[in-house]
Parts: structure tokens; sequence; C-alpha cells
């Protein structure tokens, strides 16, 4: 199972834990998984079919840009959802 990093401003919805393990082949079976375990996950992340354009996907260390929905995800992977940072 895919190895998902929470970040802090969503660990109110995994109550407080700050990784978990997740099913998936996909990022978007990934994405549903999580909401399966913790809702409302998917609506912070996702919107409609695509990730959020404020929220950036890593997945093993690679960032990825545009339809990361279809990106595969290996057993082994890591996950990271990396909100962004506003200010100046």
């Amino acid at each position: 199972m895919a190895l998902i990093f929470i970040p802090t401003s969503m660990r109110n919805l995994t109550g407080g834990v700050d990784k978990v393990t997740v099913e998936g082949s996909t990022l978007r079976q990934v994405v549903n998984n999580l909401d399966a375990v913790y809702p409302g996950m998917k609506e912070r992340l996702c919107n409609g079919q695509q990730i959020k354009p404020e929220i950036a996907v890593a997945i093993d260390g690679e960032a990825l840009e545009g339809g990361v929905l279809f990106e595969e995800v290996r057993e082994s992977s890591e996950i990271h959802f990396l909100p962004a940072i506003s200010g100046g």
C-alpha cells in the first residue's frame, strides 16, 4: 500500500494522524480510498475530477503537473499532498 503524508491543514480529517497507508494503482484510486476511510479528504484535495490547483502532488519525490489523477502509484510509493503557501 502507498504511504500518504497528510499535510497539517488536513490532519483534522485523520484524527491528527500524519501518515496513512492506502491501496490504489492510480492517484485517483488512492484519493477515493483515502476519502472512504477519511471522509472529506477528496473534497479538500479535488475539484471535480482534478486535483485542486492550490494542491501540489509529489509521488516518490517527483512533483506532478496536470492530469495527476491518472498517475500510476506503486505499492511502495510515497505520496505527498502539498497545499500552496501564501504570503510574500
